[in-house]
């Protein structure tokens, strides 16, 4: 089959091909119908090699759906022809956060050498994807694997950092989205959904900021040496109660704390290596600075149920397998707007 890998440290992503999976005892075997681009693909792939954790050649691919093509022995709940989505952030299913639904958080992870597809185990960026307990499945049921597949991440991270900040962003509230691209976008809309706070986004794209604005956004400002000032006005010197980072180096960590009201949260989801210093007399009293990773399974549902209730429709741009490495330059010089699918 053909796969996207990353195989060298340093180079870009290839087209290859590589043996056809086989779902072992408990294992279910995926044909992708869709296979998500994300910026957390470019910053693994800059990772020097001194420090490079994963095994290569890795197939890329963390967010995943498609139709299960065969079983594994012991596999039950699901049938062959089953259209789904893949939970990506995969633990051990036995620690104290798993057994929550939160396998983003499991324990022993690490121990255990468990990794998620397309971030040290095979991906999604295939012809195939073997997908190891059907624990990590969820229906689609009836939804476009190609329109919600982006909703396994850039759906499913959004929604958990901001579920952790609904209790502040009540009537009269603001929210604040830093980068309105794969993630930011969804962000806009899930904030719609589920707040009557008003929301402002920042970018520094004016083709992200019209698509913030297309996606409910009330208001949008270019993300420059201004802006802070520009939120302080638009919320009457008060700041904002929520900021979402969806970039997170340091000049836009650095604008989200600029922008804080007083018992704001702070939410660092980008993962470059922006930090935002902590401590009395550095930000507004009682802010929360906090930085989250993917979601639960739970939410994971949660997402997919208010796809089919209509709240939120994923900006796609679709390549085919051949084109994934043309599809991370472009994410990568900024020229994507909402999110890369790859359809193999």
């Amino acid at each position: 089959m053909k796969a996207v890998q990353y195989r060298e440290v340093g180079q870009p992503p290839e087209v290859v091909t590589v043996p056809d999976p086989e779902p072992g005892p408990g294992q279910v075997l995926l044909k992708v119908a869709a296979a998500g681009v994300c910026h957390s693909d470019i910053a693994v792939m800059s990772w020097p090699a001194d420090t490079f954790p994963f095994q290569l050649p890795m197939t890329l691919g963390h967010e995943g759906a498609g139709t299960v093509a065969a079983l594994g022995d012991g596999v039950t709940g699901i049938a062959e022809g089953d259209l789904v989505a893949v939970y990506g952030p995969q633990g051990c299913g036995r620690c104290a956060l798993c057994m929550q639904g939160k396998e983003n958080y499991c324990l022993r992870a690490a121990e255990l050498d468990i990794n998620p597809p397309g971030l040290g185990a095979p991906g999604a960026m295939a012809e195939y994807l073997l997908v190891d307990d059907a624990r990590f499945l969820l229906p689609l049921d009836g939804l476009d694997p190609v329109k919600t597949v982006p909703l396994t991440d850039a759906g499913l991270t959004p929604y958990h950092a901001i579920k952790r900040s609904l209790p502040k962003l009540v009537p009269g509230s603001t929210a604040v989205v830093i980068g309105a691209g794969g993630l930011g976008h969804v962000a806009i809309q899930l904030l719609r959904a589920l707040t009557p706070a008003r929301v402002i986004a920042l970018d520094v794209a004016e083709q992200k900021l019209e698509l913030a604005k297309r996606v409910g956004a009330h208001e949008t400002l270019v993300s420059d040496d201004k802006a802070a000032d520009r939120v302080k006005e638009l919320t009457g010197g008060r700041g904002a109660q929520a900021v979402f980072d969806f970039v997170g180096v340091q000049p836009t960590v650095t604008l989200a704390g600029a922008v804080t009201g007083v018992e704001a949260d702070v939410a660092i989801v980008g993962v470059a290596d922006g930090a935002l210093p902590v401590g009395f007399g550095r930000l507004p009293y009682d802010v929360s600075v906090f930085s989250p990773y993917w979601g639960s399974r739970g939410e994971l549902h949660e997402v997919l149920e208010l796809a089919r209730a209509g709240a939120v429709d994923v900006h796609v741009e679709t390549y085919s397998l051949d084109e994934a490495p043309a599809a991370y330059e472009r994410l990568h010089e900024g020229k994507v707007n909402g999110r890369a699918v790859i359809v193999p």
